[in-house]
């Protein structure tokens, strides 16, 4: 994967995407009109991975049919006027349903405990599916600015 960073203002890569944020996954359908999906993710140094539902989830088929997507990242903090980017240009694959990396996902944003988690999250199974994302490009930006409310 290729890292693209501003020189003077940039953050790092790896503690940033340690954070339960959301991604969005911008995908483009069969006639090439583009999509984007909010999706919470995972990641493992090497691909962000996504769980996604055939029934429900519209973006497992477009990346089926056109596999090359790209996955941005924005945390703002407007008190102290942080604005720290991430973009990644890549392609992505849909893969078997694994437990193990769901729970990866799911943890971050639920808990541990998942007998406290939300009942649809509980019992995820094998009609799910697993988004593979792989990068091949990332853009680092600090495009932080001097806030006028602290």
């Amino acid at each position: 994967m290729k890292v693209i960073r501003d020189r003077k203002k940039s953050f790092d890569l790896d503690a940033f995407l340690q954070k339960p944020q959301f991604a969005h996954l911008a995908t483009v359908t069969q006639n090439g009109a583009p999509r984007e999906s909010p999706v919470w993710f995972y990641w493992d140094g090497k691909a962000i991975w996504v769980i996604g539902n055939p029934a429900s989830d519209s973006f497992l088929a477009r990346v089926t049919d056109e596999p090359r997507c790209a996955i941005g990242f924005v945390e703002m903090e407007k008190r102290t006027g942080k604005v720290w980017h991430a973009g990644f240009r890549g392609h992505a694959m849909v893969e078997p349903f694994d437990r193990a990396v769901a729970r990866q996902i799911l943890k971050r944003y639920l808990g541990d405990n998942e007998e406290e988690w939300d009942p649809r999250f509980q019992n995820l199974d094998s009609a799910n599916r697993l988004l593979r994302f792989v990068p091949e490009t990332v853009v680092v930006r600090d495009q932080s600015f001097e806030s006028s409310f602290s």
